[in-house]
């Protein structure tokens, strides 16, 4: 520890700083590790991520964090925030209460060597080696938590199917799971989320930037190693990650490698989605409590930026009364703990609530009509309408369907599907949907999501050639697909779509209005909005960074025809909603 660090840390806290774990393969990984000062053995929180150990929150996140701190001073209130860190805990905020916290530079990233190549096989046996290192140090009691945000949530499902003997707990805030289905192909349709994060957010601490890198403000060390490589040098030292997505456009052994084994995760856990999260992380969250083996497991959904809840007051306490039950033995009520907790969403607040159970049991499950003459949604199936065609620009903006006014305030929280007969002029056709609410006045309500400002209720998409169901995994309100072998339409012939459609919360006041968007791109809020994040290259239209437009995956010889939804006494499109009665 260098002269600058040991002035500023507190008095509670020791710090080990660049700790070589070395690797079965005899790669030496580095860690910075956050002890208290008194000897003992202390239950370890450990995470494992590309983002650098040594770059503050503040200065590679600046606009996240300064929105956050902003809005909510209970973040970086009782610390001295020099050791925030992007998306994992504040080790000033932990320590004091008797934890190790462990930050491990994941292979070829800040100051850890080796090749890039992530949520491969190669790095959840790094995350596992790491594990089982920390439940053997003198400062540890043998019981590892992890811990961590996004990236540091992913992972944790990978490493849990693995049972790491020293794994005791783990708190996965906002983590998808499923690297097709959550994260690469939305319904089979390619996300360029991961080719733009990798050069926004990896390439900018990989190892060996070294020199032309930043510095640690804690400890004045270069963030991303002591040697300076030249360009051609890193090339070598990472995958092509956008163009290896690109290059598995089914869901295959590439993707199975890198996504949650359900019956294989039986450690104890605690899953924290967001209603924001559409594009990424939310359907990971809510499928984990649906289909993982663990006995111990609770899901908890809230709202706001998909980095801030983490670090709240609210966050922290949970997260701390979680793991105290698991790490420490604490007789602390966790063992009562309902095993859902909900910010319910409200137009303009959140309201906490216990369930029993996801989806709700008491769920009303209720189909809303696609009525095709005035292109409206109603509870009871189109008369006098057969053999209708609604056609629009398959790559355009679609159509919409609205409700009357609702007769009273309506609850629809949970998982939601459609059932769409499409047809193309071509041979496949990419479905959007947007589920969205509407004042009297028709004046859109969108929503703080976990990137957009803008967010709508829930969305959805599929394309048309992936439309093959697992019928084994597929429930009525959520459609599992297969993406194994597409089945190219026969152009201008009706097929039968179950389009999936993320979960959501919202308790929409009497006299709204549900809508209904069948679209052929993205959702846009606004054509222009000036909204952007330092840690992104696109401006925020509605959809954040989760965007699916690249000419590779949608050629126009195939996607820019017509689509078009077709009506008839066979075909009834309608879409379900999870009507939430009142108690």
């Amino acid at each position: 520890m260098n002269e600058l660090s040991q002035s500023k840390t507190p008095s509670y806290m020791h710090i080990d700083w660049d700790v070589p774990i070395d690797m079965g393969d005899g790669l030496t990984l580095r860690a910075d590790v956050f002890r208290p000062k008194t000897p003992g053995k202390y239950p370890v929180l450990l995470s494992y991520g590309p983002y650098a150990k040594g770059l503050a929150f503040q200065e590679g996140y600046p606009s996240a964090w300064q929105k956050m701190i902003t809005e909510h001073p209970d973040v970086p209130y009782g610390s001295s925030n020099l050791y925030q860190n992007w998306e994992v805990v504040d080790p000033e905020k932990w320590v004091p209460d008797g934890y190790v916290c462990v930050r491990v530079d994941s292979r070829g990233c800040g100051r850890s060597p080796g090749f890039i190549d992530h949520f491969s096989p190669r790095e959840t046996q790094d995350f596992y080696e790491c594990i089982e290192w920390a439940g053997v140090q003198d400062w540890s009691n043998g019981k590892v938590g992890l811990s961590g945000v996004s990236y540091f949530g992913i992972n944790q499902w990978h490493v849990a199917g693995l049972n790491p003997p020293h794994l005791a707990a783990m708190c996965i805030w906002e983590g998808a799971s499923d690297w097709y289905r959550d994260m690469t192909h939305h319904g089979g349709i390619l996300s360029t989320f991961w080719a733009n994060w990798y050069d926004m957010q990896v390439k900018t601490v990989q190892y060996g930037l070294g020199e032309r890198g930043p510095k640690n403000k804690a400890t004045g060390t270069l963030v991303c190693g002591d040697e300076t490589l030249d360009d051609k040098t890193l090339l070598k030292n990472r995958c092509s990650f956008g163009d290896d997505i690109l290059a598995h456009p089914l869901d295959d052994e590439y993707h199975r490698a890198r996504s949650a084994h359900w019956d294989q995760i039986t450690v104890p856990f605690l899953s924290a989605g967001n209603w924001g999260g559409q594009g990424l992380h939310l359907r990971g969250n809510s499928e984990s409590f649906m289909r993982a083996a663990s006995k111990n497991k609770w899901l908890e959904m809230h709202g706001l930026e998909h980095w801030t809840h983490f670090y709240t007051d609210y966050g922290v306490s949970l997260q701390k009364r979680f793991f105290a039950h698991f790490l420490k033995g604490e007789n602390n009520g966790w063992d009562k703990e309902p095993s859902v907790r909900l910010q319910v969403r409200h137009v303009d607040h959140f309201e906490d609530r216990t369930e029993t159970d996801w989806p709700l049991p008491q769920t009303k499950w209720t189909r809303l009509y696609l009525e095709p003459t005035q292109q409206g949604l109603q509870q009871e199936v189109a008369r006098g309408d057969e053999n209708r065609i609604l056609s629009f620009d398959a790559q355009g903006e679609g159509l919409s369907f609205l409700s009357k006014p609702l007769d009273e305030q309506t609850e629809l929280t949970g998982p939601m599907a459609a059932k769409l007969w499409v047809s193309s002029t071509t041979s496949d056709a990419d479905v959007f949907l947007v589920v969205r609410i509407f004042t009297p006045d028709l004046r859109e309500v969108t929503f703080a999501g976990a990137i957009d400002p803008h967010t709508p209720v829930a969305q959805g998409w599929l394309r048309a050639s992936h439309r093959a169901l697992d019928k084994a995994l597929t429930r009525p309100y959520r459609p599992y697909h297969t993406h194994k072998s597409p089945e190219p339409l026969v152009p201008s012939q009706p097929v039968e779509l179950d389009v999936e459609i993320w979960p959501t919360s919202i308790v929409i006041p009497k006299g709204y209005r549900i809508g209904l968007s069948v679209r052929g791109k993205d959702y846009t809020y606004s054509k222009k909005t000036g909204l952007k994040l330092s840690n992104f290259k696109n401006e925020l239209l509605g959809c954040g960074p989760f965007l699916h437009d690249d000419p590779r995956d949608r050629p126009s010889k195939v996607f820019a025809g017509q689509s078009s939804l077709h009506f008839s006494k066979e075909m009834q499109n309608y879409l379900l909603i999870p009507v939430i009665p009142k108690k």
